[in-house]
């Protein structure tokens, strides 16, 4: 299996480096390139990793997470006056928005108000469905009911706070974004760009979608762009670490990315399929040779290190014969083989990671159809549920929550995440047993058990944890990667010494 970069891409690279060297910008704002798009700007319905990451900027919320992944005080402080009743106290940090009105408590309860009215179809409902009502105290002050205990409350108050008017127009009404985060949203210039403006110092800052990796890498290296986050080719990185003028950076990540299944499917939708579909992948070879060591194997979704994270499990092991086996068992083989359809995004790094599945597949008698797609449509076909396999990662995940979110039996879309169908009692009644118990040590104990689970029934495979790498030009400096690949590094990034 050759993973080598073609010759013909590092002769260009090359010709391109010798002629313009790395020129000097001639833009004052700090452009960070990135492979995806910001497909929605607005906090209510956004899903994606890169909006969510812009969001975050943007608009102040209620609650943050600590490095231990545990919630802290962020817009709010709060505290719980009995099992389903907490009263949250604004602070003085993000209170006005970026037109100069003051954030109040009215604004948090619109915000959160229309998101749990079922007629408006946000996505983020599902999660917040336990709040029963929310009532206004005063300007700084405001109480949450909820309809059942649940320990992990507080941590779902991620969502950016928008002005009262705003909170209450409809999807498909006229929006621009507009919040009190440490980041003031300028505008969309054109289609894959979002130019800010950092607070602070008034630092311009540009997020732009530049899809192909190679033509990334040529842009930092001409001063084009100053920043590059993830999505790159091991080779490029490699390349680029040999350039005396590029600064690289990894960070251990904690994004977790998988093959998802349609349990709905007549194939996938048995156990032995997907059993056979983990155990013919050599993780740990895609890990070395692909990836460049830039990742560790994954067991479960939440990293082992998270505080209900479950060290022991590592996922389904490399065994071919075990999967020839499943396959022969749930009645494929030479005359009769499984034939499936792989969908995912048309980003490079992606097509190469499924092309290796493909083959590793392939070596069991898994004939696999690659279908590659720009990310709006792939993403449109995997949230409607339009897929035999596929491959994503959930980016950016703090709080168990997550679990009710994409495996509950009543978390199908557009309640939820479970875009595959999956269903199982046991998953069901763990889920809810942990959001019950009213002590930690329960709830490590019985998410443990979930995510042994689900490791079991196979509603996705676990493949790994990605780290996250940047890439800056010489004179760029301050970025601080997250384990979570968020961009929170834009606010201290900066031209000139360290």
């Amino acid at each position: 299996m050759s993973l080598l970069l073609p010759r013909l891409l590092f002769v260009s690279m090359l010709i391109v480096s010798i002629l313009s060297g790395c020129s000097r910008p001639d833009h004052d704002s700090i452009r960070l390139a990135i492979a995806g798009d910001a497909a929605n700007l607005d906090p209510r319905f956004t899903t994606d990793a890169t909006s969510a990451r812009i969001n975050r900027l943007i608009y102040a919320r209620l609650v943050d997470f600590d490095e231990q992944t545990q919630p802290k005080a962020a817009l709010a402080s709060w505290e719980q006056f009995a099992p389903t009743y907490y009263r949250f106290h604004l602070g003085s940090e993000g209170r006005t928005f970026h037109d100069g009105t003051r954030l109040t408590s009215r604004d948090v309860k619109a915000t959160y108000d229309f998101i749990l009215d079922p007629a408006n179809g946000s996505p983020h409902r599902a999660s917040l469905a336990l709040i029963e009502r929310i009532d206004v105290v005063d300007e700084d002050t405001l109480d949450f009911f909820l309809q059942r205990p649940d320990l992990l409350f507080p941590g779902y108050l991620v969502i950016g706070i928008l002005p009262e008017r705003l909170a209450r127009l409809a999807k498909d009404e006229l929006f621009t974004p507009l919040g009190s985060g440490p980041m003031l949203f300028l505008e969309r210039p054109s289609p894959g760009i979002v130019r800010l403006q950092r607070q602070e110092d008034g630092q311009l800052i540009e997020v732009v979608r530049v899809p192909d990796a190679t033509v990334r890498v040529l842009k930092l290296m001409r001063g084009e762009v100053d920043l590059l986050q993830n999505d790159l080719p091991a080779e490029l990185i490699t390349y680029l670490n040999q350039d005396p003028e590029i600064q690289v950076r990894r960070a251990t990540g904690s994004n977790f990315a998988y093959l998802g299944f349609n349990i709905a499917d007549e194939d996938t939708g048995k156990i032995e399929v997907r059993l056979a579909i983990a155990h013919a992948l050599n993780r740990e070879r895609i890990i070395q040779y692909v990836l460049d060591e830039g990742a560790r194997p994954a067991g479960a979704l939440l990293p082992p290190d998270h505080w209900v994270g479950h060290p022991e499990l590592k996922g389904v092991a490399y065994d071919p014969e075990r999967s020839r086996a499943l396959l022969a068992e749930a009645g494929y083989g030479p005359d009769n083989p499984l034939r499936l359809t792989y969908k995912t995004s048309s980003d490079a790094v992606r097509i190469r990671l499924a092309t290796v599945i493909q083959s590793q597949l392939a070596k069991v008698g898994i004939d696999v159809s690659l279908k590659t797609y720009d990310w709006g449509t792939f993403y449109g076909d995997i949230k409607a549920g339009r897929f035999q396999l596929y491959s994503l990662s959930w980016v950016g995940i703090k709080s168990p929550d997550i679990f009710r979110y994409v495996f509950h039996s009543n978390s199908a879309p557009p309640e939820g995440a479970n875009r595959g169908n999956f269903q199982d009692a046991t998953v069901d009644t763990l889920i809810e047993a942990a959001e019950q118990v009213q002590d930690t040590a329960s709830q490590v104990i019985l998410y443990r058990a979930l995510q042994e689970r689900l490791l079991a029934t196979l509603p996705v495979v676990p493949l790994w944890y990605e780290d996250q790498v940047y890439a800056t030009r010489e004179g760029i400096n301050g970025y601080v990667l997250a384990q979570d690949g968020n961009y929170d590094g834009l606010l201290t990034v900066h031209h000139g010494e360290p």
